[in-house]
């Protein structure tokens, strides 16, 4: 990961970085559009020939003016180059059609984030997703996750399982290394993790423990896969400290879940799972630090993800630095058993033990 802590940027360029900041909107839509009317795949189906915007006009089915004030824009973006008269697509505009990643980012930006994050502003002087309204009426997006428009939704869950999912073989290995019996998903959400960790052993039971539509819609879908009697459910505000946590599991997993916390509502959840685990149960934390990261581009993937909890999600949490979340975990009174850096996209494994 590149250094923070020198500008070595000149005056010149960072006032044309400036101007690139300032129009960063039209140019995301740029991008975006440029995708989803056919326009970069056209020229990435030519290759190295290109085509003029006549010919881009008659393949896509869009006018001539739109594609070449849309690829003008490109051209300054480093979407595409030109080669009078074609045009043809370059590295960037390679990866806004083809990488997954940059795909889940745009999605979850456009149809979750873009018409909220004018609502920034406020959202930091309040204390609270200020920009959820443009989504529903919800005092948290995790309580109306169930109910976002259907665009939203599907990006959301898009853009949460392209990090998660990637993670499963390695996490399974080495949570399935103690062979447990009985694991407590915190945060549970749709109960993928529930189900892959049901399809690598068939003796494992799994309880996700989340806020009751959540659990509904997790039960559902394992329902659908053949786990009924292996996934339940225990419907749990984590914000409602009067709330006690179940009993009895031999590992407890919360998979990207603490970061939709604040760190007093962290310390507390984890004090919790501290009062009500087993001397020998085990808790693995999975999250993303974006201090933690090999890539430039994660960790400016994830202080962008990060506003999002501040607008939509619920105002007060973030994807932390790493020494900061594991200065918590030392105060709710546990130590790092084990630490496991850049798993999947990026992920960190927390295995904790009870002090």
């Amino acid at each position: 990961m590149n250094s923070f802590d020198v500008d070595t940027i000149s005056a010149f360029d960072a006032k044309t970085e400036a101007q690139k900041l300032a129009f960063a909107p039209i140019v995301f839509h740029t991008a975006r559009t440029l995708r989803d009317l056919g326009i970069l795949k056209a020229l990435d189906d030519t290759g190295a020939e290109g085509l003029d915007a006549v010919h881009l006009s008659e393949v896509t089915g869009v006018s001539e003016y739109g594609v070449k004030v849309l690829l003008d824009m490109a051209l300054c973006a480093k979407l595409v180059t030109w080669h009078e008269p074609q045009y043809r697509i370059a590295k960037i505009g390679h990866f806004v059609l083809h990488d997954g990643m940059t795909r889940a980012n745009m999605d979850f930006t456009a149809d979750v984030c873009y018409a909220a994050m004018a609502h920034l502003t406020d959202a930091i002087k309040e204390g609270k997703p200020a920009g959820l309204k443009e989504l529903g009426e919800w005092s948290t997006i995790y309580e109306g996750l169930s109910e976002l428009p259907e665009k939203a939704k599907e990006s959301w869950f898009q853009f949460d399982h392209f990090y998660s999912d990637r993670s499963f073989p390695l996490l399974l290995k080495k949570v399935f290394a103690r062979s447990p019996k009985k694991i407590f998903d915190i945060g549970g959400n749709t109960g993928k993790w529930a189900m892959q960790c049901c399809h690598h052993d068939d003796n494992v039971d799994v309880t996700i423990i989340d806020l009751p539509k959540q659990i509904d819609m997790a039960l559902e879908n394992a329902k659908q896969q053949g786990f009924e009697g292996r996934i339940h459910g225990h419907p749990f505000d984590a914000l409602n400290t009067s709330l006690a946590l179940p009993q009895g599991a031999d590992v407890w997993w919360m998979s990207q879940f603490l970061d939709c916390f604040s760190p007093m509502e962290i310390l507390s959840i984890l004090r919790r799972v501290r009062q009500a685990m087993a001397p020998d149960a085990v808790v693995y934390i999975l999250e993303l630090f974006w201090d933690a990261q090999k890539y430039e581009a994660a960790s400016y993937s994830l202080n962008a993800t990060s506003l999002y909890f501040t607008c939509l999600a619920n105002g007060n949490s973030r994807f932390y630095r790493c020494n900061e979340f594991l200065q918590i975990v030392e105060e709710a009174g546990f130590d790092v058993v084990e630490q496991t850096d850049n798993i999947g996209l990026g992920h960190t494994l927390l295995e904790l033990k009870a002090r």
